[in-house]
Formats: C-alpha cells, structure tokens, sequence
C-alpha cells in the first residue's frame, strides 16, 4: 500500500485510522489511492486484531473531493474505464468489509468523496464539511453507487434534487437530511469519532460483524426472510468463546475481554 496517498495508523486497540493523504489536491481519488484503498478494505475481510476504522482526510479543507480530474484530464475511454475498474473494487471491498467502519468527514466530501462516505457504516461531520454529488454538471452520473445509497439515506425526493442539480448542501443540512449522524466542531470531529470507534472495538469482535452482516443482508429482504438472517447469525455466534466470555464478565461484574473466537 502507497505510503503517500493512504496512510494508517494503527492504535493498538482495535482502532485502525486511515486517512486519504492528498491535502494539496484536497484528498482527490486518484488511481493510486484507489487501488490502496481496495487492498486495505480487501485485506480486512475477516475480522481480526482491527475492530473498527475511522477514515478521514488530510487537512482541514476536504474529506475527498472525488475523482483526480486532473489526472483523468486526456484520458482515453478504455483507460478511464480501467481506472474506474480499481475505483469499483474499491467501493465494493469498503461495502464487503466486515469490520465497522466510521467516515470522519472533514471538509468538502464531493463526487466519489461523497460516495466513499455513504459506503461507510456512518459518518460524522466536521460543521464546516460539505457535501455534493455535482457528476451530472460533468456529463456523468456518480458512479460509486451514490445514486443507490444516496436515495437510501435522504430519501428519493432529496437525492432526485441533489443528483440532478449537482448542488452541495452543509454539514446541518446533511445532519437534518440523515446523510451523518452528528456534527463535531473541526477540532473535535476525530476525537469524537475516535470515542465512538472505541465503543465499538470494547465490544465482541464476531458479535459486531454478525450484527453488520444481518442488518445488511437483511435491508432487502422481506421481513420474514430478515429475521431469518438475523437468527442465522445469532446462531454463529452462539458456541463462540467470545459468547462465553461476555457472560461470564457479567456474572462475575468485570470488563470482558474478547478474543474474536
């Protein structure tokens, strides 16, 4: 993974914080950083000593502001076809990755920035962050899945406007609209977040993995067919050391200490 477009830090814990390290180009998705995104998210795919990541920007000035059009500036269709190619892995191992992960946007998360913040679990925003979809203003249509996700999280209305009209909207209107789940002042966003991510990484590794597995594979599904996923998943869980172990903190009034097992 390129240490210069994506960096990591791990903090020993269960937290895993990566950042898109681009801030002269306000953190825009180029080929490299998508590629060491896919390999990362990718190399996630079973749950393990990380618990949760948190993704953020370099700087104060953007999250992301979606695809290096500068780079992608003469390309030629098969080479953006195959550029886009490594963007859709991306996407798709971020969505598959079954360890929470929680966006820490910023500042402005526009086009495929925007996208990559709707395929986390959820986001929290800087006051000062914004968000657009603005690909229609280019002749395109996003294409990292923000025409799905986006509807699903703000309703059909609300995105119907903001796809077609390409216009951002501030941090309070994406609290209002359901798009993040709390605003932060920029010098608290990551410590709040990374006090969440905490919460998260203290609980049963298998148990959170479970739970994400179920109410995604449950989120199409009929309700009968959901709660069918869901027990399916309850019962992985059910002869799991991790399962013993929380009990028996309970019982025994101390903090457990799960081993993802």
């Amino acid at each position: 993974m390129s240490e210069t477009v994506v960096e990591t830090r791990d903090l020993r814990d269960g937290r895993l914080v990566v950042t898109l390290n681009r801030p002269e180009a306000a953190n825009a998705l180029n080929t490299a950083m998508g590629q060491a995104l896919a390999d990362l998210f990718e190399g996630l795919a079973e749950p393990g000593a990380v618990r949760c990541v948190v993704l953020t920007g370099a700087g104060a000035r953007a999250f992301c502001a979606g695809a290096d059009l500068k780079e992608r500036n003469g390309m030629t269709d098969a080479a953006w076809a195959a550029q886009h190619r490594v963007f859709e892995a991306m996407i798709q191992a971020l969505i598959a990755c079954p360890v929470p992960v929680i966006a820490a946007v910023n500042g402005a998360a526009f086009g495929g920035g925007a996208e990559i913040a709707l395929a986390c679990d959820f986001a929290y925003a800087a006051t000062g962050a914004r968000f657009a979809l603005p690909e229609t203003t280019l002749g395109l249509i996003p294409g990292l899945g923000g025409t799905q996700a986006l509807p699903r999280a703000v309703g059909y209305a609300r995105a119907r406007e903001l796809i077609f009209t390409g216009r951002a909207i501030n941090a309070e209107e994406a609290l209002a609209w359901g798009l993040v789940n709390r605003t932060c002042s920029p010098g608290a966003l990551l410590d709040d977040v990374l006090e969440t991510a905490a919460r998260i990484a203290s609980g049963g590794p298998l148990a959170v993995a479970q739970a994400k597995r179920a109410m995604a594979g449950g989120r199409h599904q009929s309700l009968e067919q959901a709660m069918e996923t869901e027990l399916e998943a309850y019962e992985h869980l059910v002869p799991s050391t991790d399962r013993r172990e929380g009990v028996a903190a309970f019982n025994e009034k101390r903090k457990p200490s799960f081993t993802g097992r």
